[in-house]
């Protein structure tokens, strides 16, 4: 099949420069070409019924270092386009089709340009226009014949409708002392060099300052600024019988100027890598069953990773084996105690600050172009919203700009954005522990476990990952695994231990809290559709932010990771004189 949306390049070409300029150049490129393939009548072919340009742009910064050395140093502008053709209509269309795969011509533009050359912008547009509708058209021709040979039960749309939106703000250009900036991570990088037992570590600084372009054919026009800059350190080091420890600090900021001091990230620094030499020295753990007492940030960890990958309801395509995907843990929860009655929990992307601190998740408008409302999750324990995008899921047909991150296909993912997690009956947070110590000694176990950090997200190699999802037997959102883990004995003395996993700790675990602290604690992380948010797993990042107390659960199970350990080095590490 060969079909161009154009009689050709040099009529296009001709038609754009005799226009007049426009305010913003690709824009204006961006809707006359989804207008134009919208109108397209050809012979025996069914025309897009919904054309759709979403594009990313950053002017980046980015450098790294080591043991007190520069590692790399770049800067870059950059774009990168998503075109979505769908063909058919809202209810039946070429999407949510496990065997859609990509059929049409590929053509050789290498990168999107970074210039705002109206009908270079225009060009692009058109050839990537016409791969996506052959490859709709060819989807969607499998999709019908696939579903007569399948027998279907309820069917849902395919697309849900949305009002037109219109929403540009100017980008701006990043303006970092680049120097300045790679002599602070130089700096930080050099604190590794006092800890020898520190086998491998890293310092990286990213910002960027951009956003997203959103335009399509039912007259939406987005420009969205997104702006973020982070600095994120990482070491590992082995304990005695090989088994790697690791952890990891990262600092966020949607800009340069509400950035953590260099004190700050010296003494986040530091801690970070004091916790990777005490764990090279910890014993290791062993089989838990009983009371765990998540403290500070680790409360807020679990609300965001346990609680909030599951608030996004999977959408399973129809045919292949994408239908047998594992349902999440609140799915067909609706309605029901997800949480203690005295529980509520908020999403709502519009809040700029908390307590005089910006906070890293609020946005106005979502990758669909959709405008985001305060969304109450749970209110008193129970489930009350789930987080949606414009491809229906059961029970749903809207979207309630809930579209964070890319997806499969022309499909988007939900994520959440500043998740307010509170509780009506709390207690004073330095008295958890003290309520965890009654709880042994009332079920007689020599001693509890409080969690202080997860590994969430992951800094874990991917080797581990794949381990944790073996052992999570298909789990849709496997847990983490805690990184500072100590047991508490009864007369209140403490012992770090390494090497724990959870096992059977889902979403439905948090109905058996037994308390919340009276502490609420900030934690910000860059989130992703990779198992466990890993760090680097995914090219898309959705700024992130929880607010969430301590929590005390009534019974949780730990056990030992059971793989086979590196070996330690033969060589002894060299002598690092400053």
């Amino acid at each position: 099949m060969r079909i161009l949306l154009a009689a050709g390049a040099v009529a296009l070409t001709a038609v754009a420069m005799a226009q007049a300029p426009v305010a913003d150049p690709m824009i204006a490129a961006m809707r006359d070409e989804a207008a134009r393939s919208s109108k397209l009548n050809l012979p025996n072919l069914e025309p897009p019924y919904f054309v759709e340009y979403v594009l990313d742009e950053a002017d980046s910064f980015a450098v790294s270092a080591n043991l007190g050395g520069l590692v790399s140093r770049r800067r870059d502008v950059f774009r990168e386009p998503e075109v979505h053709v769908r063909v058919g209509d809202y209810k039946f269309d070429n999407t949510n089709f496990a065997g859609g795969g990509f059929g049409g011509s590929r053509y050789d533009l290498e990168a999107f340009p970074v210039e705002n050359a109206y009908p270079v912008l225009r060009r692009y547009l058109w050839l990537e226009t016409d791969s996506a509708y052959k490859g709709a058209l060819e989807a969607l021709s499998r999709k019908r014949a696939a579903m007569r040979n399948i027998q279907q039960g309820e069917q849902l749309n395919d697309f849900a409708h949305a009002e037109p939106v219109r929403y540009v703000k100017p980008f701006g250009r990043l303006a970092i002392d680049e120097d300045e900036w790679a002599s602070r991570v130089r700096m930080l990088s050099g604190i590794f060099a006092k800890f020898p037992e520190v086998k491998n570590s890293g310092v990286e600084l990213q910002s960027a300052e951009g956003g997203y372009y959103v335009v399509n054919s039912e007259g939406t026009e987005v420009k969205a600024v997104e702006n973020v800059t982070y600095v994120r350190a990482r070491a590992q080091a082995q304990a005695p019988d090989g088994m790697t420890v690791r952890d990891a600090v990262a600092f966020h900021s949607l800009d340069l100027a509400h950035m953590a001091s260099e004190t700050e990230m010296v003494r986040g620094v530091t801690a970070m890598a004091e916790n990777v030499v005490a764990l090279a020295k910890a014993a290791k753990g062993e089989d838990y069953s009983g009371p765990v007492l998540f403290e500070g940030m680790a409360g807020a960890q679990v609300f965001g990773e346990v609680l909030g990958k599951n608030l996004a309801p999977l959408r399973r395509p129809a045919g292949g084996r994408g239908g047998s995907a594992p349902a999440g843990d609140l799915e067909g929860r609706m309605g029901a105690r997800v949480l203690p009655d005295t529980f509520d929990v908020v999403d709502d992307p519009t809040q700029k600050e908390w307590r005089g601190r910006p906070l890293f998740g609020s946005y106005e408008v979502d990758r669909e172009g959709v405008i985001p409302k305060p969304l109450r999750m749970v209110e008193k324990g129970v489930l009350k919203a789930f987080l949606l995008t414009r491809q229906p899921v059961k029970g749903f047909e809207g979207s309630n700009g809930r579209a964070r991150l890319p997806g499969a296909g022309a499909a988007n993912y939900a994520d959440i954005s500043n998740l307010f997690v509170s509780s009506s009956e709390t207690v004073p947070a330095a008295d958890l522990k003290k309520k965890l110590i009654e709880l042994i000694q009332a079920r007689n176990k020599p001693y509890g476990m409080i969690v202080r950090k997860m590994d969430f997200p992951s800094s874990a190699a991917l080797d581990e990952v794949r381990s944790l999802l073996q052992a999570s037997q298909g789990a849709a959102h496997p847990v983490s695994t805690p990184l500072l883990v100590y047991k508490v004995f009864p007369d209140g003395r403490e012992e770090l231990v390494r090497g724990l996993r959870f096992r059977g700790f889902t979403a439905r675990s948090l109905k058996d809290i037994l308390a919340a602290g009276d502490d609420q604690t900030v934690f910000e992380f860059l989130d992703n559709e990779a198992p466990f948010a890993l760090i680097g797993g995914s090219s898309f990042t959705a700024e992130t932010c929880v607010v969430a107390p301590s929590i005390l659960i009534d019974d949780l199970e730990l056990h030992p990771a059971e793989e086979e350990q590196p070996k330690l080095p033969v060589v002894p590490a060299p002598d690092i004189k400053r």
